[in-house]
């Protein structure tokens, strides 16, 4: 990155900084402790020199809405000349995005400042309306709202340069910066400042009334930066066009894939909404893929769709450095027994301040962390059932995955983690890796179970592909011991080239 990073390089990864310790632990936390506990976070990041934000911004203000719906920050730039508002909303993955925001009601959006009525979805005014009525309960600025903290900010602020304030966002934190973006234009401030809005990968927050208010507003940056291949900023104005993606090498849309599409579209009801501001598409050659989510399966659509969107991406395709991420648990040892057992839990990210769950429970005893942040150490606490080893700091929570579960009294959870090859012709012999195998084990390519099978290990079995009806399509392979089979997923499909 050159040594003046640009504008979009830093408000992308400040919007990037909203997903810091986006959910509660697993076994539960209050909404202060998760609160103070995203502040030490954002703290660390913007104080590090390596990152876009080069360590020249603090923490202004922070608050999240009542059961963790919302969130947003202010920060502002050490010399006092810039401050950016950021949203993060709602926390979840692309299609529960779609699916949770209210599109078929169209509301009055009367904080925009505008002169004549205009509208916004219900779901966008809602998730508004609780980041602008939050409040912080942990310093810096307690008990402040969002405007107030930010008219404290600015009275404080240099008289020149004339202050810039930066309104972005990632995703539906996006969308509701569009909307903080007029309501914040509108107030009377103790110093003027300028007013710049940048969002990246927002779904659409109005109809044609908001977007011809918003635009008309002197902006001093009026900019949606986009990947051209993310599936969510085409919410709502096309998002039909979505379910021809995507160009080779794909993956392209099953037919379940274009029914969710055409499910979700339908959730306007008919109203027709418009993107506001400039569009700086990015990605627009599709460059920029997941290698290993090429398939023509629906897992592999929707984790291209996922990794399109992802932070991660957009900080890459401005040319950002990452942002550190959340502790990774690739796979627990050994994934059955009782409380008390000792488990070893792999992965990397872990620091000196990480805490373990299993499932709903947490571990009673602190965890010995291996100084190489790959290794932890853990006393399994009481619980029951089969649930997922995950680990929390203040940068977040490790994903869910399946090798990292484990099963109170048993048996080991059975897991495919791996294949190789991963195409072939019928006949072909596949070395299958993961966990929870069995002598006895059957072994199934989509719904056909293959007639030769030889254990290998508890990680390892080795098996044919049967014939199949299409010799040209990618299944899952899966392995069945007793009454437990392994979940599908893209680490487990092969695709056959003929007989």
């Amino acid at each position: 990155m050159a040594p003046d990073p640009t504008i979009a390089q830093v408000t992308m990864t400040l919007a990037a900084f909203a997903a810091t310790g986006a959910t509660p632990r697993p076994s539960g936390e209050t909404l202060e402790q998760q609160t103070k506990r995203i502040i030490t976070g954002i703290n660390a990041q913007l104080s590090d020199p390596s990152l876009a934000t080069q360590g020249a911004w603090k923490l202004v203000w922070l608050a999240l809405s009542d059961a963790n719906a919302n969130m947003a920050y202010i920060a502002q730039s050490t010399d006092g000349s810039k401050f950016a508002v950021v949203a993060r909303g709602t926390d979840a993955d692309p299609t529960d995005i779609l699916e949770d925001l209210d599109v078929g009601t169209v509301v009055p959006f009367p904080e925009s400042g505008s002169p004549k009525p205009i509208a916004v979805s219900k779901g966008a005014k809602d998730a508004f309306t609780r980041v602008v009525n939050a409040r912080s309960i942990a310093s810096p600025s307690p008990n402040a709202t969002l405007a107030q903290a930010l008219s404290v900010a600015l009275k404080a602020a240099p008289s020149s340069p004339q202050p810039t304030v930066y309104l972005t966002g990632h995703s539906l934190g996006g969308c509701i910066a569009t909307m903080l973006a007029p309501y914040l234009q509108a107030q009377t401030w103790p110093k003027q400042p300028k007013f710049a809005v940048i969002t990246y990968a927002a779904p659409t927050a109005g109809v044609q009334s908001f977007v011809d208010y918003f635009n008309s507003v002197p902006w001093v940056i009026d900019e949606r930066q986009n990947n051209a291949y993310d599936l969510v900023p085409h919410a709502w104005a096309d998002l039909d066009t979505t379910a021809g993606w995507y160009p080779s090498p794909g993956p392209q849309a099953t037919d379940e894939v274009k029914l969710l599409i055409g499910t979700i579209s339908k959730r306007t009801k008919g109203n027709v909404y418009v993107q506001p501001g400039t569009l700086r598409p990015m990605n627009t050659g599709y460059t920029s893929l997941a290698k290993n989510l090429v398939n023509k399966t629906t897992q592999d659509f929707l984790g291209q769709v996922a990794f399109q969107h992802a932070n991660s991406t957009y900080l890459d395709l401005v040319g950002a450095p990452p942002v550190p991420s959340p502790p990774v648990v690739t796979d627990v040892t050994p994934t059955f027994g009782a409380a008390g057992a000792t488990v070893t839990i792999n992965g990397n990210g872990f620091s000196q301040d990480s805490m373990v769950d299993f499932g709903h429970f947490a571990c009673t005893e602190r965890p010995t962390i291996d100084p190489s942040g790959l290794k932890i150490t853990a006393k399994v606490p009481n619980g029951t059932g089969v649930v997922h080893v995950r680990v929390t700091n203040t940068l977040g929570t490790s994903p869910a995955v399946a090798m990292a579960q484990f099963a109170y009294g048993g048996p080991a959870p059975v897991v495919v983690s791996a294949v190789s090859p991963t195409s072939g012709k019928v006949g072909t012999p596949v070395t299958i890796g993961g966990s929870g195998f069995a002598n006895g084990a059957t072994v199934h390519f989509k719904d056909k179970a293959s007639g030769s099978v030889k254990f290998i290990s508890t990680n390892q079995i080795t098996a044919t592909a049967p014939d199949q009806i299409d010799v040209h399509q990618t299944v899952n392979i899966t392995v069945t011991v007793g009454k437990a089979t392994s979940p599908t997923s893209p680490a487990d499909e092969f695709t056959y080239t003929g007989r």
